[in-house]
């Protein structure tokens, strides 16, 4: 247990949420150094392995200073689901409390906020040859053939789903086949949260847009300064229909690797990605999190104080 300057409730677990460049996760670092915290990830990009500059993984310097976990621990040929995510925090999450350090959930996935919280809807497993006749399918009639497709079978989902998200698009058909059942019918279905009958602490950093914008800008130069390039080069080939390949700055730097467009025009189009990533990340938290504690300073020391 421990009690937040600020905050009176003793909590057992604490939840940080916030846009990428909030300044979430040197929030995070200061808080587990003061409460012996240890940091779980609650971002779907920061569990790949090859892509720690690209998705601002903590470096190993802050991993040495408190214990970080879920971090790095996936391959990106590898389809990570929410549903291992949960597991995998379930699991985490009892091996911190029986440590006696406080569990501190950091992150920018909305979903894994969700299932943290509002706990996974109970889907069913989709066979191996289901999806690849899904992504067969996929590729035999389109995209916008195969978007409608969706809407007349599923227009709940649909309705939900950008057309250019195709990887969902690909999820909810998948659903489909393999249950007989629409995903929006699966999704009103809840399942275990996995803080149940704990204690938490809710926080949303979300800095105002002006200063997103800049630490956009200053972070992408700083990765392609760290070896952002060579984290690109090196997972060239990878399939575009896995979770990693959709990592922010992957495709753009990708196509200046392949001679395709300049430097500079590839950072110029990633810094644009990020910041409507940014967009649509502050409208999930708004939507989803209204009743969470939401700290709009530029200054992330008002949080650890």
């Amino acid at each position: 247990m421990l009690s937040l300057s600020k905050h009176e409730e003793r909590v057992d677990a604490v939840l940080i949420a916030g846009p990428t460049a909030s300044g979430k996760s040197a929030a995070a670092l200061a808080l587990a150094e003061r409460i012996g915290g240890t940091i779980i990830n609650a971002d779907s990009m920061q569990v790949y392995a090859e892509l720690r500059v690209l998705t601002a993984r903590p470096t190993p310097s802050d991993e040495a200073r408190v214990p970080h976990r879920l971090y790095g621990h996936i391959g990106a040929r590898e389809r990570y689901s929410v549903g291992r995510y949960q597991a995998e925090a379930a699991a985490t999450l009892a091996e911190t409390r029986a440590a006696g350090r406080v569990p501190i959930f950091v992150g920018g996935t909305g979903l894994y906020f969700d299932v943290l919280t509002k706990g996974l809807s109970p889907i069913p497993p989709v066979p191996a040859e289901i999806r690849e006749a899904t992504r067969r399918r996929f590729e035999e009639i389109g995209r916008d053939a195969f978007y409608a497709e969706l809407q007349a079978r599923d227009p709940q989902t649909a309705a939900r789903l950008r057309i250019s998200d195709t990887q969902r698009l690909a999820r909810a058909m998948d659903v489909l086949q393999a249950t007989g059942r629409p995903l929006s019918q699966w999704q009103a279905m809840d399942g275990e949260p996995v803080v149940a009958g704990l204690k938490t602490a809710r926080f949303v950093l979300a800095p105002p847009r002006d200063v997103l914008a800049r630490r956009i800008e200053q972070r992408f130069d700083a990765m392609v300064a760290a070896g952002a390039l060579d984290e690109a080069g090196a997972l060239t080939g990878l399939d575009p229909s896995l979770p990693a390949a959709k990592a922010l700055g992957l495709p753009q730097l990708q196509c200046h690797l392949a001679g395709e467009t300049s430097l500079e025009n590839a950072a110029a189009e990633a810094k644009l990605a990020t910041r409507q990533y940014v967009k649509r990340q502050l409208t999930w938290f708004r939507n989803r999190m209204k009743n969470w504690t939401w700290l709009e300073d530029a200054d992330v020391g008002n949080f650890i104080a």
